[in-house]
């Protein structure tokens, strides 16, 4: 498998295939509808992808003109297809849940301040609970309220590579067979 990118005007990715098997896993025997694609052909398009824009990605296999069969081209399309969107989806999914988990995180660290700053103005030295109270809500409101942050912050923003690549490929990409 080699990679050719043209001109940045068309926005193409172009590959090249000895066969059609250099798509998918060597592990895997089942048909190309249902076997799991080859992590090294992902990775070439991801690298390929990442000086693309979203607009109009155009993923030309090229591969030998013998062994051109439209069935199977057809097949390989809608694999392919399936794949991108699904796992934009699942990635989507992912950040979404990161994000809301963050902001839990937050609302519940600024809850637990405003609970202890309303026990400490009540004089929490005169009860033994609210004096336990007062020490567990300070730090369990600041690990909240940091954990949180950095879910928002950072960890919400290292799942981003991987959904714009999703995104490029599962809303505007085709893919298209080509000779050599």
């Amino acid at each position: 498998m080699s990679l050719k990118l043209s001109n940045e005007e068309t926005q193409e990715i172009s590959i090249r295939l000895e066969s059609f098997d250099d798509i998918f896993s060597d592990f895997d025997m089942r048909g190309y509808d249902k076997r799991a694609l080859s992590v090294d052909f992902l990775e070439e398009i991801k690298r390929a992808s990442l000086d693309k824009d979203e607009s109009g990605i155009e993923l030309a296999l090229h591969t030998p003109e013998k062994q051109r069969d439209e069935t199977k081209e057809a097949t390989i399309r809608e694999r392919l297809s399936g794949h991108f969107n699904r796992h934009h989806a699942l990635v989507l999914k992912e950040k979404r849940r990161t994000l809301g988990r963050g902001w839990l995180m937050v609302l519940l660290g600024v809850i637990s301040m405003l609970t202890a700053t309303f026990i400490v103005s009540e004089d929490p030295t005169s009860n033994l609970f609210l004096s336990f109270l007062v020490v567990f809500l300070e730090p369990a409101a600041w690990f909240l309220l940091w954990e949180g942050m950095d879910l928002i912050i950072f960890s919400s923003k290292e799942i981003d590579p991987e959904l714009s690549f999703y995104r490029k490929m599962a809303l505007s990409s085709k893919v298209c067979f080509k000779s050599y």
